[in-house]
């Protein structure tokens, strides 16, 4: 599979990533520079690392998930969603309770966005890839989208204020959604 083929992969598979960075830096929640790395930091390894986990574990374990993956994905950025939305919506408080840089909101939004990297690891594994240069590409590409979606973010945040964090929570439930209705119908 060629260099350029696994980039467009690792796109694909950063979109998410990219979309739930856009949300967090609108709601203002990465706006200094140790947040916005422990973000894209984490959302380009659990991409990486879960694109290894697919490709070393196997197609059993892809069975298993397979029927349910998408109900844990939509349940976690639902979550964080209505409680940014919840949060945007309260007048003079201009932070909300969960830090989504930090502990188990971001575990959670990390796995919430990188389930797809673990099928794309076990199809890796099928054409017989270089799962290593693979799994850097898919990280470091993820990284980089998730940046770039802060930085869009944040700026949208600072020109608008707390009516992007309700942006934000909205965009974590629409993509929550198109993932459950991708993969119901």
């Amino acid at each position: 599979m060629s260099f350029w083929t696994i980039g467009l992969i690792a796109i694909g598979l950063a979109m998410d990533a990219f979309a739930v960075s856009l949300g967090i830096g609108a709601a203002r929640s990465a706006s200094t520079v140790r947040p916005a790395f422990r973000i894209f930091f984490h959302f380009g390894l659990f991409q990486a690392g879960m694109t290894l986990l697919g490709w070393l574990v196997g197609s059993s374990i892809a069975r298993l998930i397979a029927s349910f993956d998408h109900w844990i994905a939509f349940a976690l950025l639902a979550w964080v969603g209505i409680r940014m939305i919840h949060s945007g919506l309260k007048p003079g408080e201009e932070i909300h309770r969960g830090d989504p840089t930090r502990g188990a909101i971001l575990i959670m939004l990390c796995v919430a966005t990188s389930l797809d990297a673990l099928a794309v690891g076990l199809s890796l594994a099928m054409l017989r890839v270089n799962i290593l240069s693979a799994a850097s590409v898919i990280g470091i590409v993820t990284a980089a989208l998730s940046l770039l979606g802060l930085l869009i973010g944040n700026g949208l945040g600072k020109r608008f204020g707390k009516s992007m964090e309700i942006l934000g929570g909205l965009i974590l439930n629409g993509i929550g959604l198109r993932i459950l209705y991708t993969h119901l119908f």
